[in-house]
């Protein structure tokens, strides 16, 4: 899966947020830090979300943009 990251620089580094995952966001000292730990984090997002909706009813939708 592919998903758009924001890089904000600050004095302490690099933090990185995912619009599309709310709440989903990590940091890092450098870009390549930074992106490293955002991979993770999508990645036990992702993991909650499914634990979350083991039991409910769930579809996907294709959207054309």
């Amino acid at each position: 899966m592919k998903y758009k990251v924001i890089l904000e620089r600050s004095e302490e580094g690099v933090a990185a947020s995912v619009p599309g995952l709310p709440g989903c966001w990590s940091q890092g000292e450098s870009e390549a830090e930074a992106l490293d730990s955002i991979r993770w984090a999508i990645t036990e997002y992702l993991e909650v979300v499914k634990e979350l909706t083991r039991n409910a009813e769930v579809r996907e939708v294709e959207v054309a943009v």
